[in-house]
């Protein structure tokens, strides 16, 4: 019969395998990718979509092969400036695109003077990601439609505000009339509302819709622990495409009524929002332009009939920000917009991570700093564990005290294997042990540690935030390495050697909480069990630091715990005896 120590050492191992192959594996690959995507042009064709396209989603992108900088690029047509408190940018008068944008709050790096994050970029230079709506012509319509490239004019004057909308406006040669409307909150909302006007003697049918384009597969996108890609809720279902299987699976067409869908990377999302009563056809695509790929997700909305003198009107949204989740949570429910908390990649344990998430933040706001949350929460959940948590104490401390006896009958019956398991028993059931009894609260822990990694790894609100000392950035890897001296030699060591100062303490106490378990009876086991911190040191050494912190932290409030159970039973304290190993 196999005892505790198998299922514990299963899965100890399946987690350092698990982030063992990201760090070992993965993360190289990752980087190598990112050397040679680097070295690409980012350019862009100058020729329609295939007809095929252009019938279904009646987008013809204008893109050319050009190679200017950002600069460049904003003053190659006029722009209206945008000015908010989070957000700061232009849109294109050359087809009223928003493809200039900036989240002033959030920087590259944790320095506070570093560059804010650029989040758009305009459209015909290197990484172009911008958003259009526009309207597209039916058979006798064509000629009335929208062109994306079509020039607008301001009415009146003035930058894009929170207090101060801006409108535009564009004739063509039909003489059908375009008027827009665009606004933007405080946070990441653009409300975009169209009027067409049909002043001319023939009736027209027109259909809207909504694009946003990204050229160029961002550096971080081949990362399995997270979704970036292509995503959307539409009619209650949510459609997450990473960058890869787009391209392989090619174009990608969903029905729905309302609903949303975008560009989401690991903390920032741009997402179109159409009117949750319109009926449409939602399209995620890819294409090749030159050597770079481009992104696709459009929506083509219903027919529009505007006989002579008559005119419609449309509203849609645009967010383009940081996935904030209150953020999220408020624009799902004001826009009522479904599934839009999860452009946050929760992961599978989505019922635990964002509560997680929550007590997290709330403790938060009384204390002041993310770190101190974590142990707190820590606290709380060994709290909420404890009556199961005290239970596996004690049956390891039975299991410890029962030890010499058990080793005893195993040297006895060292050659009748089945009497030694039979006597075993006997013994567990004499003394009242139960051996699995210890694994159920590792097992139920497992998810919550997991829900944690999620929320440091993912959540916008852990993104720069300081703990103490030298950890400035709790969803990043702890910078203290012990072999440069913490930065004192001026070199950088490979990856799985960049180990800080928690990932030490990590492995350091899962070691003393570990001799104060009962040693598992094989020989082989026991050395395995004797090197296993030191592999979790160096297959978790690159987690976040947060992490690290929370699963030390853990461990010690483990260790006071089985210290006071071990005094209370009477069981002696030798936190460094070597295991007998019989043979």
């Amino acid at each position: 019969m196999s005892d505790n120590r198998n299922l514990v050492l299963a899965v100890i191992l399946s987690i350092g395998v698990f982030v063992g192959w990201h760090f070992l594996v993965e993360r190289p690959r990752q980087l190598a990718m990112i050397a040679q995507r680097e070295a690409l042009q980012a350019v862009e064709a100058n020729k329609p979509a295939d007809a095929a396209s252009v019938a279904k989603t009646g987008i013809t992108p204008s893109l050319k092969p050009v190679e200017p900088s950002r600069d460049d690029m904003l003053t190659h047509a006029p722009r209206i400036a945008i000015e908010t408190p989070k957000v700061q940018g232009s849109i294109s008068l050359i087809g009223a695109r928003i493809d200039d944008l900036k989240l002033v709050n959030y920087r590259e790096t944790v320095d506070p003077k570093s560059p804010a994050i650029v989040l758009l970029n305009p459209k015909g230079g290197a990484n172009s990601y911008y958003a259009e709506f526009g309207w597209v012509g039916g058979g006798d319509s064509a000629n009335a439609a929208l062109e994306p490239d079509a020039a607008w004019t301001q009415v009146g004057t003035g930058d894009l505000t929170v207090d101060h909308p801006v409108s535009l406006r564009h004739v063509t040669a039909d003489g059908i009339v375009y008027t827009r409307t665009v606004a933007i909150d405080p946070d990441y909302l653009f409300t975009v509302t169209d009027k067409v006007e049909n002043p001319t003697d023939a009736a027209q049918t027109l259909f809207p819709y909504g694009r946003l384009a990204r050229l160029g597969t961002p550096p971080s996108s081949d990362n399995y622990l997270i979704f970036e890609g292509l995503i959307g809720a539409l009619d209650g279902h949510l459609d997450e495409i990473k960058y890869k299987d787009i391209i392989s699976q090619g174009r990608t067409e969903r029905k729905s009524t309302g609903g949303w869908l975008g560009v989401c990377d690991k903390y920032w999302l741009t997402a179109l929002m159409p009117a949750q009563d319109e009926v449409l056809t939602a399209t995620f695509n890819h294409a090749k332009i030159g050597a770079e790929d481009l992104y696709q997700t459009d929506f083509l909305g219903s027919a529009r009939q505007l006989a002579p003198g008559q005119s419609v009107e449309l509203t849609n949204h645009l967010f383009a920000g940081a996935k904030e989740i209150n953020v999220l949570d408020r624009y799902e429910s004001t826009q009522k917009v479904v599934l839009f908390d999860r452009a946050i990649d929760w992961g599978w344990f989505y019922f635990l991570t964002k509560p997680i998430f929550k007590g997290l933040d709330l403790i938060y706001g009384w204390v002041g700093n993310f770190g101190v949350s974590i142990l707190i929460l820590t606290v709380i959940v060994k709290v909420l564990f404890f009556p199961l948590a005290n239970r596996a104490a004690e049956s390891s401390t039975k299991m410890k005290k029962v030890q010499p006896e058990m080793q005893k009958l195993q040297e006895r019956y060292k050659d009748d294997r089945q009497k030694m398991q039979q006597e075993i028993m006997e013994l567990y059931q004499r003394e009242k042990v139960n051996p699995i009894s210890g694994c159920l609260p590792l097992l139920l822990q497992i998810p919550v540690f997991f829900s944690l990694y999620k929320v440091l790894y993912v959540s916008i609100e852990m993104r720069h935030a300081p703990f103490f000392g030298w950890i400035t950035d709790l969803s990043a890897p702890d910078p203290a390495w012990i072999i440069t001296g913490f930065g004192l030699l001026p070199f950088t060591p490979p990856e799985f050697l960049q180990l800080g100062v928690w990932p030490i303490l990590m492995g350091l106490s899962m070691f003393v909480l570990q001799r104060l378990q009962p040693a598992p009876g094989d020989p082989v086991q026991q050395r395995v069990l004797l090197f296993m911190p030191l592999i979790i040191i160096f297959t978790m050494g690159r987690v976040p630091s947060g992490l690290a912190i929370y699963w030390t932290w853990s461990n010690l409030l483990s260790l006071l715990q089985q210290i006071m159970i071990m005094r209370r039973m009477g069981v002696p304290i030798e936190f460094f005896n070597k295991a007998e190993a019989k043979s």
